[in-house]
């Protein structure tokens, strides 16, 4: 049996660049069996899935289902559950908790100003270890349950805050997980570079070490603070920002250029500017772009092979005073 992540492994593919995409995520506990879409797969209440879906549309607020680590019984009836928000922009981290024996009451949730960073007070602050969610959503993904599972096992018997999470993309570099508060999201993780990244973590930092990027920002801005912070060896959180994005045609006639995934369309932008700043002042401005290259490889189990697409740090200009200085060299990164 052949699995996506195997793969991805083989052909050296990285991983930053990759993370899902939330500002802000609402995890919900759900116990029992996951199907492909959990949401209105499982045992919490389908009609309930469908509406958390259509109330958070549009607000950055990303609905996850979670559960502990181990063995997971088919049984309906849960007495209460554990609820968590957490926002993920720089310097405006944080993670609210509560337990509910009704989880129909988070449609009650002000889902625009969560997507905002505005809890208002919403339920009690967590003031735990942080969270680390490991995806093990085997219907999406077998890649996600061989690899995810026992990795989550592992960690919450080594006293890790660990929660089993339905799907945060990236099923070929499994196992794979984030760790709240600040959405720094990992891929092809080990136990070990679990606990470093967890201890990174409490003292307010990040490792490098296979990270796939904040869930905070769109593809091109994770792999622009990504960039960044190899090139100056910034570990601090939430020392950058990513402070706009702007979208922009490749120079014509350029040798490097490649078609966009699925083949060039017409009018089609595949290249972006991305601004990134410093809290003592320093900023950036760097060249993003979308490539297709490298082994041909499935994006998941069972999907057929292709050209994995990338993103492409082509060069990282220091701006100061009007001045901009390029500083690095292209960079490749894959699209999840």
């Amino acid at each position: 049996m052949s699995f996506c992540a195997t793969a991805s492994r083989e052909t050296a593919e990285p991983v930053a660049g990759t993370a899902a995409t939330a500002r802000t995520w609402l995890l919900i506990e759900q116990t029992g069996p996951w199907g492909a879409h959990a949401l209105t797969d499982s045992h919490l209440d389908p009609h309930l899935g469908r509406a958390l879906e259509a109330a958070t549309d549009g607000t950055a607020v990303r609905v996850a289902l979670i559960r502990r680590p181990g063995r997971h019984a088919d049984r309906h009836g849960v007495p209460r559950r554990r609820l968590f928000v957490a926002h993920t922009a720089p310097g405006r981290s944080w993670i609210r908790t509560t337990t509910l024996s009704d989880p129909s009451a988070a449609l009650g949730l002000d889902f625009a100003a969560l997507g905002a960073g505005d809890h208002r007070g919403l339920w009690e602050p967590y003031t735990g270890d942080p969270l680390v969610l490991v995806c093990t959503n085997g219907k999406r993904d077998r890649c996600c349950a061989v690899l995810g599972r026992p990795l989550a096992a592992e960690l919450s018997a080594s006293g890790t805050e660990t929660w089993e999470v339905t799907h945060i993309g990236g099923h070929r570099f499994s196992p794979t997980l984030f760790v709240l508060p600040y959405g720094y999201a990992y891929g092809r993780a080990s136990a070990d570079l679990v606990k470093d990244a967890v201890e990174a973590a409490r003292n307010g930092r990040i490792t490098f070490d296979h990270c796939r990027g904040r869930s905070a920002w769109d593809r091109p801005a994770q792999a622009a603070d990504l960039a960044v912070r190899e090139l100056i060896g910034e570990e601090r959180a939430d020392a950058l920002d990513v402070v706009r994005t702007d979208t922009v045609r490749p120079e014509p006639g350029r040798a490097d250029d490649r078609a966009p995934v699925g083949g060039p369309l017409p009018g089609s932008t595949t290249a972006w500017s991305v601004s990134v700043a410093h809290t003592d002042g320093r900023a950036w401005r760097v060249a993003v772009e979308q490539r297709t290259d490298g082994a041909p490889a499935p994006a998941s189990c069972g999907a057929p092979l292709g050209p994995p697409a990338r993103m492409t740090v082509t060069s990282i200009t220091a701006v100061s005073g009007g001045a901009a200085t390029p500083r690095c060299p292209s960079l490749l990164l894959p699209v999840s």
